[in-house]
């Protein structure tokens, strides 16, 4: 009998780090904004690759190196994807966009969706793997009545407090036959602080009909937070937070869904 592994992960992390006043404030953005929007459609019997890369440094002035001083902002976004699919079927489609405008809720200044239809022919196979990274630091003593739309925003404290706080969500896949859709989004540019930080990750792996995928999937997620309470004040909130989940053999259904936020408690 034909094993079967049937998995499904739903995963909704929302880190609404709010203490007294914690959490992401955010960054402004530069004056001169730039976007890039990509789209990729390719149907071939043979191989197909796709291989991005994208690291993005944001300074509150200059791009510090730390040790931050008093009220410098620095953020690290980076992703990559590598896919190699090779000697089967394969149809890939992906839509991708970088904006470095601000953004508020419900936009992304990174935003991409991916779907991957393959399979292998005799050695066929596939890998793929993808990965979505934000590293975001701030000394604090950044006044809060000007960092939010919401006029109560500042009750909490008058400055915001530092942190230091990094979140990574990916995932793999080596296959002979499956269905792939990924999405990753991120946000940590933003006209003010009231949308909040975000990252979202999304895999979600089928076969075909009654034929389910045969391989391995891994999904992961690794965040570290870091928060003070108020300006100069100690470290105050130490989170350290990871999770893996695998399938491997004959998959029905591999499904993990990642939603992270992190932003400015408001009264």
């Amino acid at each position: 009998m034909k094993k079967c592994v049937c998995m499904i992960i739903v995963m909704a992390m929302l880190f609404a780090l709010t203490g007294v006043a914690m959490a992401d404030t955010g960054m402004y953005p530069v004056p001169e904004t730039q976007g890039i929007v990509t789209s990729t459609a390719a149907h071939a019997t043979g191989t197909v690759t796709e291989t991005d890369s994208i690291v993005w440094l944001t300074g509150d002035d200059d791009l510090h190196i730390p040790p931050l001083g008093v009220g410098n902002i620095t953020a690290t976004m980076s992703y990559t994807e590598n896919t190699l699919a090779d000697q089967g079927y394969v149809e890939y489609t992906k839509a991708q966009s970088l904006d470095t405008a601000g953004m508020v809720g419900g936009t992304y200044n990174f935003n991409t969706q991916k779907l991957v239809d393959f399979i292998g022919l005799d050695t066929g196979r596939m890998l793929s793997d993808e990965s979505i990274l934000l590293d975001i630091a701030d000394y604090g003593y950044i006044n809060t009545s000007s960092l939010y739309i919401c006029p109560f925003a500042s009750a909490a404290t008058v400055s915001s407090p530092g942190y230091c706080n990094i979140i990574e969500a990916g995932s793999a896949v080596d296959t002979v036959i499956a269905s792939l859709s990924t999405t990753a989004d991120e946000r940590h540019v933003m006209e003010s602080g009231d949308p909040a930080v975000a990252v979202d990750y999304r895999i979600r792996m089928t076969g075909f009909g009654d034929v389910p995928a045969t391989g391995s999937a891994t999904a992961y997620l690794n965040v570290h937070i870091q928060e003070a309470r108020v300006y100069e004040g100690d470290k105050a909130e130490d989170v350290a937070y990871s999770e893996t989940s695998t399938a491997t053999g004959e998959i029905t259904l591999f499904d993990k869904v990642i939603s992270y936020q992190s932003g400015l408690r408001r009264y």
